[in-house]
């Protein structure tokens, strides 16, 4: 085997350059390689997303990354979690994208950077800001003229913070993505893919690498290329990679074959089960690729947590929303724990390259704190005042999410029965209008649900007057493909027998800056209250036994919601389809020495006895009926 493996070695070393020779890092078209400083490279890679991974957790995903073998991460850039309002920017705390970079650095991993503006990633809208949609009839991901300032002006911001870490200039990203996956927008606008070209090249210089990346079929690349921008490939494992690599070769006749996204596993959506591949396919498949002296990229080499709001959607035939864990079946955990796949993984790279020497770094410590009760604080009809502090907005007809400048969670519309229904009326609306959960009570008892899928009507019965509210909850919005432009809330008119509602009030909600001020501050409101249905807070705390170590939250008998702990928004349960039934809950939200408070915003309908369960392990793939049982510490 090591003699078949002669002939690749000059693309596998790392050669430093000559001392006060020029960094570079270039395509060489002759030689069907990369050369690095001048000599033959390929680089083996993996994905982490620092946005789905708690910062202190950085330094131990990336050293694991590198004692797997791995010569680069790749990194995607979320221009929305960076700059929720236009002008508005944060590069603080869990957003410090400088300092992981240089944390990459120092752990001598190479960065191929992918800052889009789109970055799909299954994140919300792929990684584009909602506030876009201020304007309706924007064309994203486009050369219109609106689109364009915005972009522009995000780029001014991000990328000069990248330059001065360019491998040439004396820092580590060796490439940079411009877009992403633009084959499969539907839009093939060849001016904006031009413009953006004249962007990065001005705000990056000359020097820096820019590639492209596509599925591999010959309709994707069409679109997603452009002279200018080096054409690469994703795919996953499969039994013919000359194969799949042949429409690279189409676009690119030499240079060096490059896979950008070599699946390891995939997403999850919720009501579907947990996606996962075998160690041996992503492993034979990684040999199959390197085995050509392709440079590779493993999607994901670490998946991570959609945290809060933060996970997409995709359309295919319908809206399937992506679950909180964005664990992926990936090479390394949810929790950042190595996996069988892993060293699977390790064992391949090491038989075309040395890979470091000494134990991979372990498993995090993981505790099963057990049951901790909750109590009901307060319906959300009851807070409204506290949750939207501005008041509600009056409109003649409904308003979506973006007219009134609300991204995310919740927005609750309340207007009132205009006639007495004695009997069963159909409160409907238009296909697909719910955007995405609506959760409807009259006069504060809970009617039911409708969905963006289906159902769109409900049978409701009530006198004149009667309170009719719709708290509608944003799940994610689409981020792959051509339906992007995904409004959120009521977008189109409620009837009730067959006869439109008017005269609506619009109840923007931010439960999220409540819950992070401590939040609530007084005695339950609803103290001996024993109504479980509808929308409500639920509180309580735990302390833990002198430790602050990772664990899982699961909700048996809940149905769906949100969660926070200690002020922090774990994401989005939904025991009652699943296939997700816990979310990890890392170490360092916790604190050892002060009770830990939690805050449960169920939508429907808690258990009759509102416990929660911290176990030492996740369930990804589980039933709302499965047994429990903690293990003893």
């Amino acid at each position: 085997m090591a003699l078949l493996l002669l002939p690749l070695l000059p693309l596998l070393l790392d050669v430093p350059p000559a001392l006060g020779a020029p960094r570079s890092f270039e395509v060489d078209y002759a030689g069907d390689c990369f050369r690095r400083d001048g000599a033959p490279f390929r680089y083996v890679a993996g994905s982490l997303h620092y946005a789905r991974v708690p910062r202190l957790a950085w330094r131990d995903r990336l050293l694991k990354m590198y004692m797997t073998g791995l010569s680069a991460v790749q990194v995607y850039v979320p221009w929305n979690y960076h700059e929720p309002l236009p002008g508005v920017h944060d590069f603080s705390g869990d957003r410090d994208l400088e300092a992981f970079l240089d944390l990459t650095a120092e752990l001598e991993l190479l960065v191929i950077l992918r800052p889009g503006p789109y970055i799909c990633a299954e994140w919300e809208m792929g990684g584009l800001p909602a506030w876009l949609l201020w304007k309706p009839d924007i064309v994203l991901r486009s050369s219109d003229p609106d689109y364009l300032h915005a972009v522009d002006s995000w780029l001014s911001i991000l990328l000069p913070k990248v330059r001065p870490r360019l491998y040439h200039n004396g820092g580590n990203i060796i490439s940079v993505q411009v877009e992403n996956e633009y084959g499969s927008s539907g839009v093939c606008d060849y001016d904006y893919l031009r413009h953006l070209l004249h962007v990065f090249r001005a705000l990056l210089g000359p020097d820096v690498l820019l590639f492209t990346t596509d599925g591999n079929s010959v309709a994707e690349l069409r679109c997603g290329t452009l002279q200018g921008l080096y054409a690469t490939v994703d795919f996953g494992p499969g039994p013919n990679i000359t194969e799949a690599f042949a429409p690279q070769r189409l676009y690119e006749p030499k240079g060096p074959l490059v896979n950008s996204e070599y699946y390891t596993g995939w997403l999850d959506y919720w009501g579907e089960p947990h996606a996962s591949s075998s160690p041996a396919t992503v492993a034979q498949g990684l040999r199959d690729i390197l085995q050509l002296g392709a440079s590779v990229n493993m999607y994901m080499f670490q998946g991570g947590t959609n945290f809060g709001y933060w996970s997409g959607a995709d359309y295919k035939g319908q809206y399937k929303p992506v679950t909180t864990s964005y664990d992926y079946d990936a090479p390394l955990s949810e929790a950042g724990d190595p996996t069988e796949k892993l060293f699977a993984i390790r064992e391949v790279i090491a038989q075309f390259q040395p890979v470091p020497q000494g134990p991979m770094p372990p498993a995090t410590h993981k505790r099963a704190y057990g049951y901790v009760p909750l109590r009901k604080y307060a319906g959300l009809l009851d807070l409204l005042d506290l949750l939207s502090p501005a008041g509600p907005i009056p409109s003649r007809f409904p308003l979506t999410f973006e007219a009134i400048k609300q991204a995310h969670g919740f927005v609750l519309y309340r207007t009132w029965l205009p006639r007495d229904v004695w009997d069963p009326a159909p409160l409907s609306a238009p296909p697909h209008s719910i955007c995405d959960l609506a959760y409807v009570l009259l006069d504060g008892q809970y009617q039911g649900r409708l969905e963006r899928a289906g159902p769109w009507q409900l049978y409701v019965t009530g006198q004149a007057g009667a309170m009719l509210d719709v708290l509608v909850e944003n799940m994610g919005r689409i981020n792959f493909g051509t339906n992007i432009s995904d409004f959120k809330g009521l977008l189109g008119n409620l009837s009730l027998a067959s006869v439109p509602l008017s005269d609506w009030l619009i109840y923007p909600l931010d439960v999220d800056v409540v819950v992070a001020t401590g939040w609530p501050h007084t005695i339950p409101r609803a103290a001996g209250s024993s109504i479980s249905m509808g929308p409500a807070i639920y509180t309580g705390a735990f302390r833990t036994p002198g430790v602050a170590w990772d664990t899982f939250v699961k909700l048996p008998g809940w149905s769906k919601g949100q969660l926070w702990i200690n002020g922090f928004n774990l994401g989005r349960y939904w025991a009652s389809r699943g296939p997700q039934q816990t979310l990890y809950v890392p170490g360092s939200l916790l604190s050892p020495l002060h009770p830990n408070n939690v805050t449960v915003l169920e939508l429907e309908h808690a258990p009759p006895q509102p416990d929660i369960l911290f176990l030492d392990r996740p369930q990804l793939n589980a039933t709302s009926s499965s047994q429990d049982v903690p293990t003893p510490q």
